[in-house]
């Protein structure tokens, strides 16, 4: 029962990974049809962050209201909506509508199945669970570059999409009783008196309450730093190669695209090993891969294939990081808290990639694009400063 929930909810983090990219694929033609700004993006970027931030801190209330199963399956149809809501637009107008549900389907799923995820199953399947996030994200552009090529319509590209999420969604809505029945044996398990982990019935976790805890001030900085870096690079990669290492423009991208490619697969193989290593032992080995990566980018060497490596390095070691993170935080403040905190947690991390990039684009603008590198290392630092803070500081408490 739990092998088949576990398929079921890697399908739906497949269908989380499936939006995320599609509007960077398909704006270079969306903004001509459209005739606006090249720059435009940035606003429907925002929209659907700011819902996204919301959702993700509502995501505790929601589940604990409706549970886990109907909490994923709306999300589901919430983004299917709004994919479909893009794919009959044709006015930025009409795409900032369709944004705000684009969002906030995303935040609720997103915290609701690491949660539990986190509260259920072992490191190795959190790793995995990001994995098949990661490949969502690899799909949905060769899905838009086909329509594009075929016809060079992009709303073609989103109604795919969409017919796939609804797939999912109905999925999803069939096998809603092995959910009920989970959540039963769950609450077999909560009410053994040889359990001591704490009860999930406990009232809502308010975000005040949270951030009395002690541990998850500096939790949320270094996930907050995490993610910065992670969404910085995703953006930046490519620039940096062309603008710093005189790197032809196709083959930048193509290098800063297997960055993606990095992540999912370091997150495949992180899993394989991560009941042995432990989540801290990751985030360690994980920090020291994205440091070499940040060298690698770094050394003047002639040959470029050092500096183009770099960024698959970065990928690698961002893979364990991000899993690791979530899978610990049941451990550290308990089953009670953890729905709570992941939910501030997800905020936290939309927060961080959707403000730092364009952050460092005012560096890179008024000073140098150089800096990348210093800009990478000072959020690597913040990262594993704080990650380390939390894990003192819980074994000071226990």
């Amino acid at each position: 029962m739990y092998t088949f929930m576990l398929v079921l909810i890697y399908l739906a983090f497949i269908s989380l990974g499936l939006p995320d990219s599609l509007l960077g694929a398909g704006w270079p033609v969306m903004h001509s049809d459209m005739n606006v700004p090249l720059s435009y993006a940035g606003i429907l970027s925002m929209i659907i962050s700011g819902g996204t931030i919301i959702s993700s801190l509502l995501s505790d209330r929601i589940t604990r209201k409706i549970n886990t199963g109907p909490a994923t399956v709306l999300s589901v149809v919430l983004t299917a909506l709004a994919l479909f809501g893009f794919s009959v637009s044709d006015n930025l107008l009409t795409l900032c509508i369709w944004a705000v549900p684009y969002g906030l389907g995303a935040g609720t799923i997103d915290a609701a199945l690491n949660n539990y995820v986190a509260l259920h199953y072992s490191s190795r399947h959190m790793s995995w669970l990001h994995c098949f996030w990661g490949v969502g994200t690899i799909i949905s552009p060769y899905i838009m570059s086909y329509f594009l090529t075929q016809n060079e319509n992009w709303q073609g590209g989103y109604r795919f999409v969409t017919l796939i999420q609804f797939f999912i969604a109905v999925i999803l809505l069939v096998t809603l009783p092995l959910w009920k029945k989970v959540n039963r044996s769950d609450k077999a398990e909560k009410n053994n008196p040889g359990n001591n982990r704490g009860s999930a019935k406990s009232a809502p976790l308010s975000l005040k309450k949270a951030l009395s805890i002690k541990g998850v001030k500096p939790l949320l900085t270094g996930f907050f730093a995490y993610c910065s870096l992670e969404a910085t690079v995703m953006l930046w990669a490519a620039s940096y190669l062309v603008r710093v290492r005189n790197i032809a423009s196709e083959t930048a991208a193509a290098f800063a695209a297997l960055f993606f490619i990095g992540i999912t697969a370091g997150r495949f193989v992180s899993g394989i090993f991560s009941e042995k290593a432990g989540d801290y032992r990751l985030i360690r080995i994980g920090t020291a891969v994205m440091v070499l990566g940040v060298l690698c980018i770094v050394i003047p060497a002639e040959n470029d294939i050092i500096a183009l490596s770099g960024f698959i390095i970065i990928g690698l070691g961002c893979a364990p990081v991000y899993p690791s993170i979530i899978h610990s935080t049941p451990d550290n403040f308990g089953r009670e808290n953890s729905g709570g905190i992941i939910g501030i947690q997800m905020a936290s991390a939309y927060f961080g990639s959707t403000f730092m990039p364009p952050v460092f684009g005012l560096i890179a603008n008024y000073i140098s694009i150089m800096l990348l590198p210093v800009y990478l290392f000072i959020f690597i630092a913040l990262m594993f400063v704080m990650i380390e803070t939390v894990k003192k500081t819980v074994k000071n408490a226990r």
